[in-house]
């Protein structure tokens, strides 16, 4: 993909991102409850079962993203995330949290259907076509539950299983744990990123290359 293409879906999500803050604040006056750079943040931002995509880096570079799979913003910003972890292959580890914001319909649904198949090893499978097939089901105000649920089947997953985990309150547990720490960490909007525990706001995919080089160098 072009840079000039990679920034301009950039451009469209960091959009995005600014109106969920602008919507969420009007909400919401707190603070986080976990200042950046403390030990209860760090905590929060990546926990021991958090999902990473691909294989860990070697270096103690860390780029967390806190997304919702019904977002634009995240889908913009969905092919830019794939396009770094090519590039920083075997060396940054990229990890993907769940925040489903309560104004997507199917938000909480399509992060129930990731973890659940995540429990049969496919969550990077689950998770990418979520994305690239967003335009399907995104902003509908009605269940996409089946969809989601031939999407288990397309992955070979054992359906019974499927089934049972995606309506079990430990995996809508396991959800909403993810947005417990997003909230608790300021985040408001989704995609929100921190990058080796700070929050990373960039504006460009130059942004994204300049912070992660500079961390690598450290």
């Amino acid at each position: 993909m072009k840079l000039q293409t990679k920034v301009s879906l950039l451009i469209a999500g960091i959009f995005a991102v600014v109106l969920g803050w602008l919507l969420a604040a009007a909400g919401r006056d707190d603070e986080p409850d976990a200042p950046p750079g403390s030990s209860a943040a760090n905590e929060r931002i990546v926990r021991e079962d958090s999902h990473v995509l691909g294989e860990e880096g070697s270096s103690e570079v860390v780029l967390v993203e806190f997304l919702d799979f019904e977002c634009e913003g995240c889908r913009a910003a969905y092919p830019i995330v794939e396009g770094l972890r090519e590039e920083y292959a075997g060396q940054v580890t990229f990890v993907a949290r769940y925040f489903p914001l309560p104004g997507h319909f199917n938000a909480e649904r399509a992060a129930r259907a990731v973890e659940s198949a995540a429990r049969q090893g496919e969550f990077e499978a689950m998770y990418q076509r979520m994305f690239e097939t967003q335009a399907q089901w995104g902003e509908q105000q009605t269940p996409a539950d089946d969809l989601f649920r031939q999407y288990a089947v397309d992955l070979g997953l054992d359906m019974e299983q499927y089934d049972s985990d995606y309506a079990s309150k430990e995996v809508a547990d396991r959800v909403q744990r993810d947005v417990d720490d997003g909230l608790a960490l300021g985040v408001q909007g989704t995609p929100t990123f921190f990058l080796n525990g700070e929050r990373f706001e960039p504006s460009s995919v130059q942004d994204f290359n300049t912070a992660i080089d500079a961390a690598l160098a450290e």
